[in-house]
């Protein structure tokens, strides 16, 4: 019986735990600077920010229609995806980069799943149990994140507007947050 209290006892905390996080501060941004009202040039490519901006913060957000995104500059190159994580709807823009097997990847904060910046493929370890001595090895788990195509242009970051035509895991987060919605950073 003492059993079952001290378990009781113990799912309480962790819950009132998760609900203390999970109303904490939603304005904290360790990386990022932010875009609100961006502009959609002739060609139809939408205005993110100064070239120079995106060198020193190495990453901003943005939204697009109300679609969050965020776009990082990583060694020399730039890169937009989704902001929220095709999982759980982690902030992407609060994750920290890391290289796997030559691959840039960003790593949601929330339950460190990796998204390759290149590509949007969401990678996780796994063995093989049938090799003699299986040894984990990085593996996709196909695209799961959408990513945008990013354009420099004297001295301008551009963005693509979306295809919509074509779905991704991410866009479910996408469109939860949209516009403000319930969970918006």
């Amino acid at each position: 019986m003492l059993d079952l209290i001290i378990l009781g006892l113990h799912f309480f905390i962790c819950f009132l735990i998760s609900i203390a996080i999970w109303c904490g501060p939603k304005d904290v941004d360790l990386h990022s600077s932010s875009t609100e009202g961006a502009e959609i040039e002739p060609d139809g490519l939408i205005f993110i920010c100064k070239e120079e901006d995106i060198k020193k913060s190495q990453r901003t957000t943005a939204k697009i229609n109300g679609r969050e995104i965020v776009v990082f500059y990583h060694e020399g190159k730039f890169h937009a995806l989704d902001s929220r994580c095709y999982h759980e709807g982690g902030p992407l823009c609060r994750g920290e980069i890391e290289d796997i097997n030559g691959q840039a990847c960003i790593v949601c904060p929330w339950h460190k799943f990796k998204i390759t910046l290149e590509t949007g493929e969401g990678l996780y370890e796994g063995i093989n149990p049938l090799e003699p001595s299986p040894t984990p090895k990085w593996q996709s788990k196909g695209v799961k994140q959408r990513i945008h195509k990013v354009t420099i242009d004297n001295g301008n970051v551009y963005v693509s507007p979306p295809d919509l035509s074509v779905r991704f895991d991410s866009d479910y987060f996408a469109d939860k947050y949209k516009n403000g919605g319930e969970l918006a950073m």
